[in-house]
């Protein structure tokens, strides 16, 4: 099965979070459900601040899909994107428990949880998904996770973020000096 990914480079992004106002714009989310978030990272020693843009990493094992039990998620054969049927999904917060990447966002005002859906419908014709489109530094990127790794290393953690032996997120990334493991 092809697998899609991101690519994130810490050492480009300047944390301006045009990647996170793209996805809610895209998505129209509620306020406070935020499925893309700059994330910040400080370190003392050497003293340094990186940012780090994170939102569903559409896992090889995903925890979300694991762990619902109405059945409310599912990965897509074609490109490996985990999405999620928002009828079907009761609010339990199962998922939201289950991701150490606090992917899923429980909404109060409706009772319900959702989450990056990669932007299917732009990559089905396409498109990059609206966060890797709009970032003004190309410090994301989408693409063929294979060929992603290829061209950039097989790094998918650093310090101060979940271990990814669990999940095994679609993702690469370049991290500053402050936060490589």
């Amino acid at each position: 099965m092809k697998q899609v990914g991101f690519y994130m480079d810490m050492q480009a992004c300047y944390g301006c979070q045009t990647c996170e106002i793209g996805c809610k714009s895209q998505n129209k989310t509620p306020e406070g459900v935020r499925w893309r978030q700059v994330r910040s990272f400080d370190s003392e020693s050497p003293k340094a601040h990186s940012t780090l843009s994170m939102g569903c990493n559409h896992c090889e094992n995903p925890q979300c899909l694991k762990h619902c039990p109405v059945g409310a998620y599912t990965k897509r054969e074609k490109d490996g994107l985990v999405i999620q049927d928002h009828d079907l999904c009761i609010g339990c917060r199962m998922c939201v428990m289950a991701c150490p990447y606090e992917a899923p966002q429980y909404d109060p005002q409706e009772g319900k949880v959702s989450k990056c859906n990669g932007c299917f419908e732009r990559v089905d014709s396409g498109k990059l998904p609206r966060c890797a489109e709009v970032c003004p530094g190309k410090a994301l990127q989408f693409g063929d996770l294979a060929e992603l790794q290829s061209k950039y290393g097989k790094i998918d953690e650093v310090v101060g973020s979940p271990r990814s032996a669990t999940t095994h997120p679609s993702i690469v990334i370049r991290p500053t000096a402050a936060v490589r493991r």
